[in-house]
């Protein structure tokens, strides 16, 4: 009878168990809405190291500048220009949903004006004399904005706080527990602070890598924070008690495995304003990453750096306008869209609408067609975001559909196009591949849709030019049939380094088309579609890069990387310019030179936990 009863009292547990269960799940997927719908935010450094021109809190971490010389900052920080409601509106009008803004950085400086036991501000301390922190928020919330507010939990100014810089700290936790307590107390106070006077939706924690949670006390911060917001959302920095994942400056390759992540990125290489940082990212670059992120299911965090002054840097304003350009045209291409289609499906960037009864894919150059693999579901018609000018042809077979964009106005960053459904949209991953033989290719008198399917055979590992009398060079080839396109044929010559004996090409994620490996797998063959709207993207390469030039006709071009940090193993992201005037009318062939046989990277972007 014990027994039974036992049994009877652990299954209602059980039950009781996953009805609670069941009622957390849509809570928490609810209070993650607005965020997940977002897709873009504004991410905002602003301290007393715009002063100098240097790098926020590291500078004096890493013994670049003494800690008095750094905090002398103070003295030129006036705020003189400073105007929120200006900021607020090129923000929105940016198209961004949410804002976050460092109210406290590692060294210590509180943008309000707070309260807790020796702290530092803006008000007291510096020449501002004035909360800057507040007038922010306020108009933030006038606009519709969520408030995201930016905590860094290590304060390395703070007499209580263990550790000073790379080489000093002041004591060790467990020979004085008090100390720590007493620091523990002082960063909940702040907390405390910024949740009830400013009711913020978003808390962006940083630095939770120099201590472990229990430290931290991380579990009883966050049951705190509830306290003033039950539905606060909190980044992944909380020592693992966050909402979501933050990737830092790399862009993913294969996407975090979170339902919701966020990739915070800069516009040049530096978070607060440094006016020597001149490698600025162009506006086409970050329209053309906000589509990355979003075919990824994911938000972009993109950063801006005010000088001391709440003056803006003109190259920050110029790109957050051509960002609001790209969103207003495509807005219902943007906001609460979910991750797109595998690159099985589509050898390129989209998305999904929220009820999957809308297909966008993201076009980063101008070209007469596209096609998709495996859509069980047959779309009814198919436009242009943004423009009612433009025709956009299909037929749907078999599941593959043939897009026809011969008269349609490209955008000069990224055009969208909107397959709609009357039903959700269901694909299948496991696609009946179309086969072509190459006499079939070489007959075609599409040209163009010849070179489009021998590329895609030898993406797939499938090199049709086998045992077919393709040399090496194109020269004194055996491959012409009865019907031969010279077109076709001209074209295979031409490229013949990139035809002979390659096998199959990038996994997804590292480029946003068709590729090609040579066989010593030390050469990347891209296959370029028609005319791209700025340099194409090449990602996750651990390789230096030996010479970049143009398959068949020898031309060296030019490259750049962005986001590579000389001690990390995180790759940077190449950017290849193709001269506008070496393009070929059917496809153009990169060849990318590697210093060794290829290899990828694959991993988890993280934060940076180090600055050197």
């Amino acid at each position: 009878m014990r027994t039974r009863l036992t049994n009877i009292l652990l299954l209602s547990l059980s039950l009781a168990a996953h009805s609670v269960h069941a009622q957390t799940q849509p809570a928490e997927q609810k209070k993650m809405e607005w965020f997940n719908d977002a897709k873009l935010g504004i991410f905002i450094h602003w301290g007393i190291y715009s002063v100098n021109g240097i790098s926020e809190s590291w500078a004096f971490f890493n013994n670049y500048i003494n800690h008095d010389n750094y905090m002398k900052q103070l003295n030129g920080f006036t705020a003189s220009q400073y105007q929120p409601a200006e900021w607020v509106k090129l923000i929105k009008n940016s198209g961004a949903k949410y804002a976050v803004i460092t109210t406290k950085h590692h060294d210590g400086v509180s943008l309000w004006n707070s309260k807790a036991e020796k702290s530092t501000t803006i008000p007291v301390n510096s020449s501002a004399h004035k909360d800057v922190l507040t007038p922010f928020v306020q108009e933030l919330k006038k606009s519709g904005l969520k408030t995201g507010l930016y905590y860094s939990l290590p304060d390395w100014s703070h007499p209580y706080y263990d550790i000073n810089t790379r080489t000093k700290k002041r004591y060790e936790i467990k020979n004085d527990p008090q100390r720590w307590q007493n620091f523990v107390t002082y960063y909940q106070t702040q907390l405390n602070e910024l949740s009830s006077q400013y009711q913020p939706d978003l808390l962006w924690f940083d630095g939770d890598w120099e201590h472990t949670s229990e430290e931290w006390q991380a579990a009883k911060t966050l049951e705190n924070l509830k306290k003033f917001n039950s539905d606060i959302i909190v980044n992944s920095r909380l020592n693992h008690h966050g909402d979501y994942e933050t990737p830092e400056q790399g862009i993913p390759v294969v996407p975090p495995q979170s339902k919701s992540w966020e990739l915070c990125y800069t516009m040049n290489d530096s978070w607060g304003y440094q006016p020597f940082d001149k490698n600025y990212k162009t506006p086409n670059m970050l329209v053309r990453t906000l589509a990355d992120v979003i075919s990824m299911g994911g938000n972009l965090l993109l950063d801006i750096g005010p000088k001391s002054d709440g003056t803006l840097p003109e190259e920050q304003v110029e790109i957050l306008k051509n960002l609001g350009r790209w969103t207003s045209k495509n807005s219902e291409a943007i906001y609460g869209t979910r991750k797109g289609l595998p690159f099985e499906n589509y050898k390129g960037k989209s998305s999904l609408s929220g009820n999957k009864k809308s297909l966008f894919l993201y076009l980063e150059e101008a070209k007469d067609f596209d096609k998709i693999y495996g859509l069980i579901t047959q779309p009814v018609s198919a436009k242009i975001v943004g423009d009612h000018n433009s025709k956009v042809y299909f037929e749907w077979n078999n599941g593959t559909v043939n897009l026809n964009l011969s008269k349609v106005n490209f955008d000069q960053d990224v055009t969208v196009v909107q397959l709609q459904f009357n039903d959700p949209l269901v694909f299948s991953k496991d696609i009946s591949k179309e086969k072509h033989s190459l006499p079939e290719l070489l007959e075609d008198k599409n040209s163009k849709l010849a070179v489009y399917n021998i590329a895609r055979e030898l993406y797939a590992g499938n090199n049709i030019f086998n045992s077919s009398g393709l040399t090496d060079d194109g020269m004194d080839m055996k491959i012409q049939t009865k019907k031969t396109n010279p077109e076709t044929l001209q074209w295979i010559s031409k490229h013949s380094e990139a035809l002979f004996e390659t096998g199959k090409g990038l996994p997804k994620g590292h480029y946003s088309g068709l590729s090609a490996l040579s066989k010593d797998q030390q050469t990347i063959y891209l296959f370029v579609e028609g005319t791209p709207t700025g340099p194409i993207a090449l990602k996750g390469i651990k390789n230096g890069i030996a010479r970049i030039r143009i398959a068949g006709e020898g031309s060296i071009i030019s490259h750049k990387t962005y986001n590579k940090l000389y001690w990390s193993q995180t790759p940077g992201i190449i950017y290849i310019d193709i001269p506008k005037e070496r393009l070929d009318k059917n496809m153009t062939v990169i060849a990318v030179l590697l210093d060794k046989p290829i290899e990828l990277y694959r991993e988890n972007v993280g934060a940076i936990e180090s600055n050197l």
